[in-house]
């Protein structure tokens, strides 16, 4: 487990800093993303995620940075699930463009939030859940129950996945989510948004907005997906707390500017639910087979690789054609 104090300290700098000028500095005045722009932000968060797991290698080793960089990309590939739902979600509450943003940004908030919980919480629970020794197949093994638990889950998830067939999500009704509801039950909501704000006053009463409305739903929505990240995340490295989080953190951080860089171009890769799929499979399998056989950070960071760069380029070669108004 890293537990360097500089490497920890860092961290926190890095987030704070980047966030304070996420939201003082280069958005402090309202407006819709630019692809450009998306394209810049993009870069330099990757470009700080691969910087810390360099640190990370000079600090704690090769194991600790093939652990890093196997686990946020993973993270960074399910999340791309959550683009898909973003765009359903913006479209179905008519937000504008300019505001998309800011939803978005507070939604990242609430995750930095809950992932801890999450993650910190998941560690100590498997930690207290190893069962004795004992003899399997002719082989000493040590079994933990709730890696095992989670195994299966990703294995019956990635399965489940890659035999959905499409439907039309384009019709769900997100003003039932139960984040849309907990506002709803809270809060009297205004039909009509009121700029950036998630509060109005009309004939002398406060009403929440659309907009904190939509933020609710995209934290339930993350909530939903960290279902299935969070526990893939834990065959990578179960003892290191340290390592899921600042991976997890890094993937999600980038996230908002991926989303306005593919969000007009997110048909491109139709086929990238079956690789994920894949992933999912194979980290499943990973966390069952785990007291049996291990299978090294190298080696699963180079088949997650190598299944995320193989599903994009098939679905760029064979992305489905465009049909005419005619047709």
């Amino acid at each position: 487990m890293i537990n360097h104090p500089g490497v920890i300290i860092g961290f926190a700098v890095v987030v704070i800093v980047m966030l304070l000028l996420d939201l003082g500095v280069f958005n402090k005045k309202v407006h819709a993303v630019s692809s450009k722009e998306a394209a810049i932000w993009s870069v330099v968060w990757i470009g700080l995620s691969m910087v810390f797991s360099l640190v990370v290698w000079h600090t704690s080793g090769f194991e600790k940075f093939t652990q890093f960089q196997s686990a946020y990309w993973i993270e960074k590939a399910l999340s791309v699930d959550n683009l898909f739902v973003f765009i359903l979600v913006f479209g179905f509450f008519n937000v504008p463009k300019e505001l998309h943003h800011k939803v978005l940004f507070w939604g990242i908030i609430g995750a930095l939030l809950f992932r801890a919980i999450f993650i910190f919480a998941g560690v100590e629970l498997i930690n207290l859940t190893y069962l004795p020794e004992m003899l399997v197949f002719g082989q000493l093994v040590k079994i933990n129950v709730v890696l095992l638990i989670f195994g299966l889950f990703l294995v019956y998830a990635g399965i489940k996945s890659g035999l959905a067939k499409e439907d039309d999500d384009g019709e769900k009704d997100f003003s039932k989510s139960p984040g849309a509801r907990v506002i709803y039950k809270l809060f009297k909501v205004s039909k009509e948004f009121d700029g950036a704000k998630f509060f109005t006053v009309q004939n002398g009463v406060k009403l929440a907005t659309p907009l904190l409305v939509v933020v609710a739903v995209i934290e339930f929505t993350d909530l939903l997906f960290a279902v299935d990240s969070i526990p893939a995340i834990f065959a990578i490295a179960p003892d290191d707390p340290f390592i899921l989080y600042t991976s997890n953190i890094f993937a999600i951080l980038g996230l908002r500017a991926l989303y306005f860089l593919l969000a007009n171009f997110i048909h491109m890769f139709s086929l990238l639910k079956y690789g994920l799929a894949i992933i999912l499979s194979f980290i499943g399998l990973k966390m069952v087979i785990g007291p049996f056989y291990h299978i090294s950070s190298p080696v699963s960071l180079s088949i997650v690789g190598g299944v995320l760069v193989l599903s994009v380029i098939a679905s760029i070669i064979f992305a489905p054609k465009k049909t005419s108004a005619a047709d």
